[in-house]
């Protein structure tokens, strides 16, 4: 009996730190989600708004506009918490949104074909992240507009 009530609560602890980690490990994997959901605003913003200025290219005014937004975006993705669990991705991600910038500003500047090139990085740069992110497990949600 004496052997009983010494595993008791050494049970009881195992019990208490199993709990404990049940409680921590969906938080982080909420926090990598919220991660996700982020960086999926940012990313499809920043696409849409792209592919939007490449129909009215020459529009200088929409795209000065545009541009602002980019910078606004490389700010908010720079500035974000990033989980360990997708901090490889996340360089990634601000080269997206870095060459959407790169693009609008040569859009603004008049420079089409400049804006062309960019775009299509920021495109490419896009399947890298999202590469880089199924290699770690992950996937960017869909973002319904």
């Amino acid at each position: 009996m004496a052997a009983l009530d010494r595993l008791l609560p050494r049970r009881r602890l195992l019990l208490a730190l199993a709990s404990g980690f049940c409680a921590v490990v969906p938080a982080r994997v909420a926090w990598a989600g919220s991660y996700l959901n982020r960086a999926a605003l940012l990313v499809t913003q920043a696409g849409n708004d792209a592919d939007y200025l490449r129909a009215r290219v020459t529009d200088r005014e929409l795209a000065r506009v545009i541009h602002k937004l980019a910078v606004a975006h490389i700010d908010a993705a720079s500035a974000m918490e990033v989980p360990k669990e997708v901090a490889q991705a996340h360089p990634h991600l601000l080269l997206v949104l870095e060459n959407y910038e790169r693009a609008a500003d040569a859009a603004r500047e008049g420079q089409t074909q400049r804006f062309v090139i960019y775009q299509q990085r920021a495109r490419d740069e896009e399947r890298t992240l999202r590469g880089v992110l199924k290699q770690l497990g992950w996937a960017l949600p869909p973002v319904k507009g």
